[in-house]
């Protein structure tokens, strides 16, 4: 049987069971529509893009971590993710609109105290040693495509331009860099959950 063959429900099990080609199927099925619905929102090609790209970044990590339970229900599940992802850029929008239309710019208005107290940065900063620690594992490729796209915050497209890979090429490194970094914090005995 073919993977086009079988159910979203399905193509989801296979993946997380360690089928990649079950998730490049489910991508495939959906992604026009998928893409058509955080365009018609957003009106921006580049933006929505991005968008889209974090979409799948969110679904893969998701399912990696055993969070879906949306049994059959694959393709709504994933335009939630989408739909919030486009209130998240909205907000960011109305936040940076209000910080520039304010004459006098606070910092405190962008950098909350969250009144993170001393064990918790010492968590924190021990999990951000640790990553780093294990990022530096990564074969060079990911290790470029996710310090790009997390660190320097450069859009999927960008960071094809950089390359001179395609968009989905980028996608799939940092896929893979998210699949290898959570097999080897299991190696390692790392927890970045904290």
């Amino acid at each position: 049987m073919l993977l086009s063959d079988l159910s979203d429900q399905e193509l989801v099990k296979k993946y997380i069971d360690g089928d990649n080609l079950s998730f490049e199927t489910l991508l495939n099925r959906h992604k026009n529509r998928v893409f058509a619905f955080i365009m018609s929102k957003i009106k921006n090609k580049d933006i929505s893009e991005d968008i889209f790209q974090d979409t799948y970044v969110k679904v893969v990590n998701s399912l990696q971590k055993g969070k879906y339970n949306e049994e059959g229900k694959f393709l709504p599940w994933v335009m939630r993710i989408a739909h919030n992802l486009v209130i998240d850029h909205f907000r960011k929008q109305k936040k940076m609109h209000m910080i520039r239309s304010n004459n006098e710019f606070d910092i405190f208005d962008v950098i909350k105290d969250n009144s993170i107290n001393v064990d918790d940065k010492l968590i924190r900063d021990q999990i951000f040693t640790d990553l780093r620690s294990l990022i530096d594992l990564l074969p060079i490729d990911q290790k470029e495509v996710l310090r790009m796209r997390y660190f320097e915050e450069l859009s999927f497209k960008k960071i094809a331009e950089y390359f001179d890979i395609s968009i989905n090429t980028a996608l799939g490194r940092m896929r893979y860099a998210l699949i290898n970094l959570r097999a080897l914090s299991q190696k390692h005995h790392i927890d970045l959950h904290k």
